[in-house]
């Protein structure tokens, strides 16, 4: 990465309020909205490109490297990080996308985010940014993330996601969920179309871990012949919830999903402890 010798530093409002603005979770909020953090730091961008091929999601990376602790608070899939942007009178929360440094077994000095870009948001201004672009970021991440332990004993986990809801499942994946050879993990993952889904790059690998991936398209083209409709229709169509005591749930994406699927698994017999959000 060639850093440009006097990086622009981003320039930013106080926060008077606080706004939820998950890529992992665009439509949902957070039950109870994490407090401002009171100690702020500066990162620079390592890489911007698309993540998707229409451009509407975005791979946005920080170089860490100089921020150890910053790194070290990052210890389980699902946690979000603040950031201060020009443009927002309040912070946004960004789900990580990378792993857990400790539990993915890598050497790593970059957080990586998965951003959806909405003109005229905040985090729109994220993909805009150059390599060597200083950003404000909380001094630690925020969140418990997804709570694996509540379900460590299943046999037999579901996992749903939809849009840039994805993003915090790559973590959950990369960090070593569902390598055991005594669960199978099946994730479905909803998008409008191909090219809207990202990290198409990475199936091979996640399959190479044990996870089943079904792709679930809104408004396909002519040549899709996998599941079509929503991740909630294609669940019913497909439903198996055989033992719900040995069973397990995560969910990221749009409210209306969770909200359903949340549902049907209740009315099958899986208690609400055994269904995991990251907020």
């Amino acid at each position: 990465m060639l850093l440009r010798s006097a990086p622009r530093r981003l320039h930013h409002l106080r926060p008077r309020h606080i706004r939820v603005l998950s890529t992992a979770a665009a439509a949902a909020a957070l039950a109870a909205p994490p407090p401002v953090p009171t100690e702020w730091t500066e990162a620079p961008v390592s890489s911007v490109r698309a993540a998707t091929a229409d451009a509407s999601l975005f791979h946005v990376s920080l170089d860490l490297s100089s921020n150890g602790d910053l790194l070290a608070s990052h210890v389980a899939a699902g946690q979000f990080l603040p950031f201060r942007l020009p443009a927002a009178t309040y912070p946004i929360f960004l789900a990580i996308s990378s792993p857990p440094p400790a539990s993915s077994g890598l050497v790593g000095n970059c957080f990586d985010f998965l951003v959806k870009r909405l003109p005229g948001t905040p985090s729109a201004r994220l993909c805009d940014l150059r390599p060597g672009d200083l950003v404000h970021v909380g001094g630690s991440v925020v969140g418990h993330g997804f709570e694996v332990g509540r379900i460590a004993d299943a046999r037999d986990v579901l996992v749903f996601a939809t849009g840039s809801g994805i993003s915090p499942i790559r973590s959950l994946i990369e960090s070593g969920f569902g390598e055991n050879k005594n669960i199978d993990v099946s994730l479905f993952y909803g998008v409008r179309n191909l090219q809207r889904m990202a990290y198409q790059e990475r199936f091979s690998n996640w399959e190479s871990r044990g996870i089943k991936i079904i792709p679930v398209l809104s408004r396909p083209d002519d040549q899709w012949t996998g599941e079509q409709g929503y991740v909630q229709n294609a669940f019913s169509r497909m439903k198996k919830v055989v033992n719900p005591s040995s069973m397990g749930a995560i969910l990221c994406g749009h409210k209306q999903m969770s909200e359903e699927i949340t549902r049907a698994l209740v009315a099958d017999g899986m208690p609400k402890d055994r269904i995991l959000t990251n907020f």
